[in-house]
């Protein structure tokens, strides 16, 4: 006999689940309150890595239905969300999203919907990209110095090189300029 869960999310503890637990019961879903899985955590957290989610996860079993109002609830971005789908239905568990009508998204027509939705998302992905370099490119030809500034000046620089080359020891010149050997060791590298 197939059980129904819903899992709710929030990102926030001052916001609420409970909106989306009765958005789930209005559309016709009978959920047993041992079955409503809540947790606040950011969408930014992988689904297996919510703590509920992956406790959600050892329980669900081949023939179970799982409930969300909206795919967000599945993972941070539409790559996750499909990993999470495709997790789901390798289980054997139905998965249902209200905001696309309720489509099973492990059906054939559930698929179609997701294939759809990760298409939009890589192209919305690769033109993120495309605009970060292009404008990283931009600031290059401008002339602006890209990363962190040097721990040290031009001058110090030169002076390390300086004392590097009549045999100061690199620790030493770390000590006397109050930073790393790292930093030390980059500037007689980059020579």
């Amino acid at each position: 006999m197939s059980r129904t869960f819903a899992y709710a999310r929030v990102s926030t503890a001052d916001q609420s689940t409970e909106n989306q637990l009765r958005e789930i019961r209005a559309a016709g879903f009978a959920v047993d309150a041992k079955r409503a899985i809540t947790e606040s955590i950011s969408g930014s957290v992988a689904a297996s890595q919510r703590p509920a989610f992956a406790k959600l996860l050892d329980r669900l079993e081949s023939g179970d239905v799982l409930i969300v109002t909206k795919l967000d609830r599945l993972g941070r971005n539409a790559m996750d969300v499909r990993a999470t789908v495709e997790r789901l239905d390798g289980l054997g568990v139905r998965v249902h999203c209200l905001a696309l009508g309720g489509v099973d998204l492990t059906s054939p027509a559930g698929r179609m919907t997701m294939q759809v939705l990760n298409a939009v998302a890589e192209f919305e992905r690769d033109l993120l990209i495309e605009r970060t370099n292009a404008g990283i490119e931009r600031a290059k030809a401008e002339g602006v110095q890209m990363g962190r500034p040097s721990a040290l000046t031009d001058e110090q620089q030169a002076d390390v090189l300086a004392k590097l080359a009549h045999g100061v020891s690199v620790s030493e010149l770390a000590r006397t300029h109050k930073t790393s050997r790292t930093t030390i060791q980059r500037i007689r590298d980059k020579a």
